[in-house]
């Protein structure tokens, strides 16, 4: 009798671990190190409106800058800096390049 509900103790609480995991998982996304090379996947991301903290944990390589911010003059074609627009609650909604 305790050995059977030992059991089922212990296989609901890997079922429930595993889902935990998972959840985790989807609501955050793994960093992409680097510059911009997938806009497909970059411009899904965009499309979720995230916070600019959510946007420098996925994006740790690329510049963001903010409006107001002071950058150099010099033009770059490796998406490496992005300027965003924001939401009225400073979400990102869109932005370019430069």
């Amino acid at each position: 009798m305790h050995r059977s509900l030992a059991l089922s103790v212990l296989a609901a609480s890997l079922l429930l671990g595993g889902c935990h995991d998972m959840t985790h998982a989807a609501s955050t996304p793994a960093p992409v190190h680097g510059y911009v090379t997938d806009m497909k996947a970059f411009d899904a991301f965009i499309a979720t409106h995230p916070t600019p903290d959510q946007f420098r944990a996925t994006y740790p390589d690329v510049l963001l800058v903010m409006p107001g911010s002071i950058t150099t003059l010099e033009f770059r074609t490796n998406n490496s800096r992005y300027y965003p627009e924001l939401d009225h609650d400073g979400r990102i909604t869109g932005g370019h390049f430069s």
